[in-house]
């Protein structure tokens, strides 16, 4: 089997990624030991981060997903949230954590988060897997991160250029170079 080609510059690689995701997992499970707890997915590029955390958590929990976007095609947020797959878990006086793969602008979380908080759970909160502080335009912020980044172009482990490069192992970002070559 031969080593897949390097696209981008590395920022963490497969290692440092399941590191860090047993690292959350533990925060979550001593949060909410003995609690009702669901994991709620955020599709599609949450897949990889929201499995690390499942598999390393002790905690029995339930789980369903959700897919909301404000970006539509582009590559910058039109500040108009759409869901386009909404849960079905019954999430009344449970506790909810969103697993995210990224926040940016914070404009789709917190209309989610507010959505969410309609259907009575007992809290609602965010892990997410990259915080992008510099591009952060609403009052949003991440109860639990796994890493913070610089206003970059991330693809892999779930990010995508395109729908494409998600099942990259490792996290890194694109230059203008870059994505002519793609």
């Amino acid at each position: 089997m031969s080593k897949p080609k390097i696209l981008g510059k590395i920022l963490y690689d497969y290692d440092d990624i399941q590191k860090r995701a047993k690292e959350l997992a533990a925060q979550i499970d001593k949060d909410y030991e003995g609690e009702d707890l669901i994991l709620l997915c955020t599709l599609k590029g949450s897949v990889l981060w929201f499995a690390d955390i499942l598999k390393y958590m002790e905690h029995d929990c339930r789980i369903d997903f959700i897919s909301a976007s404000s970006y539509g095609s582009a590559t910058s947020t039109s500040g108009v949230v759409k869901i386009n797959f909404d849960p079905n878990i019954n999430m009344y006086n449970a506790h909810v954590l969103v697993i995210e793969d990224i926040v940016d602008s914070g404009i789709t979380l917190k209309y989610v988060m507010d959505k969410l908080a309609e259907r009575g759970p007992k809290s609602v909160k965010v892990c997410t897997m990259l915080n992008k502080e510099a591009r952060r335009t609403a009052d949003f912020h991440a109860d639990y991160v796994g890493f913070e980044i610089d206003d970059l172009f991330i693809i892999g482990y779930g990010l995508d250029y395109d729908q494409r490069l998600r099942g990259l192992p490792y996290i890194s970002y694109l230059e203008e170079d870059d994505v002519e070559s793609l």
